[in-house]
């Protein structure tokens, strides 16, 4: 009888971004998978792709932490790799972003070398979708190391490993893959897992010694939770870190995706856990983000007639917006203008996917619900 891979995460605690306990937590979480050794090989390029959301700096918890960077940096030099470090974040220039993230620091103290992901290659899709395009460094480096930072999100109730290969996707391409499949969270989700089978990292390391919760993944509240997960198979890392956040299984559409599709790592009873032990962890569930939608499952036409009363809306907080306009283009369907000095929203065409909340430097948008969504919660 054929016998099921298994597939191994570990689980290490480390109490805060000191560097010597974070480098030597480090190696702690990798031993049982056989080191950074086991991983990156003399002469050979790796690419650490850490989260570059945003440029928030380090305490927003936002991004993922320099010293994580540095300690995995350190561990890729001396197994004999040439450390590169690149993302595409959602808004601005990689540079910029990683410099107000403090990764670019890092990056140049370490002698590693950054490559901002700008240049991008077509690749064949081999499912749902036909074609992708994503970094060229991406795609040729020898090595690829994922190090997520362990997030609630308002669109996928979670982001680690699978979401944070989006990335991979260079600048406004982003925003066209939001208007090609952003209006359904199921079909996003199989989108992203495709983009992650696609170029499956080596080796997967989430920073979550300060994550986030609530309304992720750019406006939500740091969360101490003092870990550090690690594993070769990105589904099954997140798997895990669902379990540690305590959110509930129907909300997590990249893992159900990945259930339905079958993919290695999404059965739970085929991941052995190292290290810490899951059940002394004490960690409180995660704040959830803000329930947003409760249209999924109806029939087609209603989904279309009732959509506004079911879902929630970006708004602006009074007070708060700056009219910066980030939020316009980062809209995928062109949905926010300013008109006589305020932001305006057309919300026919808004496809609720909050990326003008994500990407908004000033936290000035917040969710209004639909009188239905609303009736719901409180019924609720």
């Amino acid at each position: 009888m054929h016998q099921l891979e298994r597939y191994q995460v570990c689980v290490e605690k480390v109490g805060s971004y000191h560097r010597s306990l974070v480098q030597a937590g480090l190696v702690r979480l990798l031993e049982p998978l056989g080191g950074m050794e086991r991983f990156v090989k003399p002469d050979e390029r790796v690419l650490i792709k850490p989260n570059l959301l945003s440029a928030k700096p380090p305490q927003a918890a936002v991004t993922t932490h320099p010293e994580l960077l540095r300690a995995v940096i350190e561990l890729v030099q001396q197994a004999g790799g040439e450390a590169l470090v690149g993302d595409s974040p959602g808004f601005g220039s990689g540079r910029r972003v990683a410099e107000r993230c403090g990764l670019l620091r890092v990056i140049e103290e370490t002698g590693a070398r950054f490559v901002p992901f700008e240049e991008s290659v077509p690749v064949k899709g081999s499912g749902t979708f036909r074609q992708f395009e994503l970094a060229r460094p991406y795609l040729e480096a020898d090595r690829l190391i994922n190090l997520p930072k362990l997030k609630t999100h308002e669109m996928m109730a979670m982001t680690c490993c699978v979401k944070n290969l989006f990335g991979a996707v260079v600048g406004t391409q982003k925003a066209a893959w939001h208007l090609k499949a952003g209006a359904d969270k199921d079909l996003f989700a199989r989108m992203l897992l495709e983009v992650y089978r696609l170029r499956e990292p080596d080796l997967n390391i989430v920073d979550a010694i300060v994550a986030m919760e609530g309304n992720g993944p750019g406006s939500g509240d740091p969360v101490g939770v003092g870990l550090l997960l690690a594993g070769s198979n990105a589904v099954a890392v997140d798997v895990i870190a669902a379990e540690i956040a305590g959110i509930p299984k129907k909300l997590l559409y990249l893992e159900n995706a990945a259930r339905a599709l079958s993919l290695p790592g999404a059965d739970r009873a085929l991941i052995d856990c190292f290290g810490s032990p899951l059940d002394r962890l004490g960690c409180a569930p995660f704040k959830l983000p803000h329930l947003s939608d409760v249209q999924f499952g109806l029939p087609g036409f209603l989904k279309h007639r009732l959509r506004n009363q079911l879902t929630s809306r970006p708004e602006v907080e009074p007070g708060s917006c700056e009219l910066c306009g980030v939020c316009l283009r980062a809209c995928p369907p062109e949905a926010i203008r300013i008109e006589a000095g305020r932001l305006r929203f057309d919300y026919r065409r808004c496809i609720r996917c909050f990326c003008c909340r994500e990407l908004c430097p000033h936290a000035a948008l917040r969710l209004k619900d639909g009188w239905l969504l609303a009736l719901i919660k409180k019924m609720g």
